[in-house]
């Protein structure tokens, strides 16, 4: 086959379903990580707690995420990837500009309210990152997948940023949710110039299974590569569920005074952002997805071991270890890659979809591990020991999970 030239190579990095993609999780990650920026401020001006009540409203989230996932993995191989782009935006679009007129709703059951608003806002969210990946693998050439899916994900993730940023400027916690969602109602105009993914059309009309979540549980062979994609995953939101979002509750063992989970976030995204336009370069120069995944694993465990067990005596310490694991998670869009090549076409948006929300709800049972560990150990100890578990998983799957380098996409389970 020849090789494609330089201009050739831009204009398919950079075509329209990439930039539309990557503009899409620039706002599903604005979205997703604003409760966590947002969560002291908020429910503390709505007269509520923060740490009992925000982690009842960040769990709804999460499950909502779990949920949705499952729902647009299963549409958009029914009914087409862009379906799923088109109506996961516009639920968490208006769920996250309800969120902004919470101070007007009525006081009695407000958190109840508040985590409602967030688990509908999740379950639009799980629609996003999946749908996108999946139309930009099997839109672009197989040497270019990696290319592509990494600019998704590093331009995407700054929306942490963003999303910290216009809270400082805003003024105003509940004027960020309005923000986060016109910003999805506007770029929903613009997905209208997407088209379809050629691979998909091919199999739309074809009198095959689509969509069916539950063949991933009756099949041995895919049930593990399943269950090895969700685990590879794990570390990313172990580093931003645990040490980035409940950053606070670090700062005592440290001897800091004072740590803020937005900018723990903020310059967590910072790094991962970088991280994931890193990881496809590193994925074409080693041809593998596997091992780039892998070396990306040991920066991480390495950066988070010397956090809690090193000399973590700053606030400013502790930002630069949040850019350290977010640079070391920035394999999240080769974990999502790696998911999309493993699975056929006629499954493969449910597999992309759930496999990245099958993580994200799983930071419950890590927040839960975590806190009825410290009944028994410090927060430090607490941490360290999840920790353990959740690398030990990601890296035993990430060894032994199929190599998906330069695999083509054109088939059906």
């Amino acid at each position: 086959m020849q090789e494609l030239s330089l201009s050739s190579k831009m204009k398919y990095i950079f075509s329209i379903p990439v930039i539309i993609s990557a503009l899409g999780y620039f706002v599903d990650i604005y979205d997703l990580l604003l409760f966590g920026i947002v969560r002291i401020p908020s429910l503390k001006a709505l007269g509520l707690n923060p740490d009992a009540d925000g982690t009842f409203i960040l769990n709804c989230q999460m499950v909502g995420l779990l949920i949705g996932g499952v729902f647009w993995g299963i549409f958009g191989d029914k009914k087409g990837r862009l379906s799923v782009l088109f109506g996961s935006i516009l639920v968490y679009s208006i769920a996250n500009i309800a969120c902004g007129f919470l101070p007007y709703f009525p006081k009695e059951h407000l958190v109840y309210q508040y985590a409602g608003l967030r688990f509908i806002a999740g379950i639009g969210l799980a629609g996003e990152l999946g749908a996108g990946i999946t139309l930009v693998s099997e839109s672009l050439p197989k040497s270019l997948r990696a290319f592509g899916t990494s600019v998704v994900a590093g331009f995407g993730l700054m929306g942490a940023v963003v999303a910290q940023l216009t809270v400082e400027l805003s003024g105003g916690w509940n004027i960020s949710y309005i923000i986060g969602g016109v910003m999805g109602i506007l770029l929903l105009v613009l997905r209208i110039s997407v088209s379809e993914s050629g691979i998909y059309k091919n199999i739309e009309h074809k009198s095959v299974s689509k969509g069916d979540f539950l063949s991933f549980f009756t099949h041995k062979d895919r049930l593990i590569r399943y269950l090895k994609c969700i685990a590879v995953g794990l570390p990313t939101w172990y580093c931003i569920g645990i040490l980035a979002v409940l950053a606070n509750q670090f700062a005592p063992e440290f001897g800091i005074k004072d740590l803020n989970p937005g900018k723990a976030i903020m310059w967590a995204y910072v790094g991962i952002s970088v991280g994931d336009l890193m990881s496809g370069f590193i994925s074409h120069a080693l041809k593998s997805r596997k091992m780039a995944i892998f070396y990306m694993l040991i920066f991480t465990l390495i950066g988070a071991a010397i956090m809690l067990f090193g000399n973590t005596n700053t606030e400013t310490k502790y930002y630069l270890f949040c850019i350290w694991l977010g640079l070391g998670t920035g394999y999240w869009a080769m974990f999502v890659t790696l998911a999309a090549e493993q699975f056929g076409t006629n499954i493969r948006n449910t597999a992309t979809t759930t496999v990245p929300n099958m993580v994200r709800g799983l930071v419950p049972v890590m927040i839960l591990a975590f806190d009825s560990l410290k009944a028994y150990f410090s927060v430090i100890g607490s941490a360290a020991i999840v920790g353990v578990i959740v690398f030990g998983l990601a890296f035993y799957s990430a060894l032994t999970i199929s190599e998906t380098h330069d695999k083509d996409l054109e088939f059906i389970e």
